[in-house]
């Protein structure tokens, strides 16, 4: 078995919906221009408030992919 090396860098996304769907448009985002993708790690999630009301939700996520030179 040959080794391998990955790399992780961290995304935040976005939605005006929840967590999930923040969580999921930073991966979405990713894919499009990294390849092999590996592990999505949440690691953090927070909320934008506007006027007393949440108006976004955030989520930074930690995505590896297989590093290539």
């Amino acid at each position: 078995m040959s080794e391998s090396v990955y790399k992780v860098i961290q995304l935040v996304g976005t939605s005006s919906e929840s967590w999930e769907k923040a969580a999921a448009a930073a991966v979405d985002k990713a894919s499009g221009s990294l390849r092999d993708l590996r592990i999505a790690e949440v690691a953090e999630l927070d909320l934008v408030i506007d006027d007393g009301a949440v108006s976004a939700y955030r989520a930074k996520v930690n995505v590896s992919f297989k590093y290539e030179d």
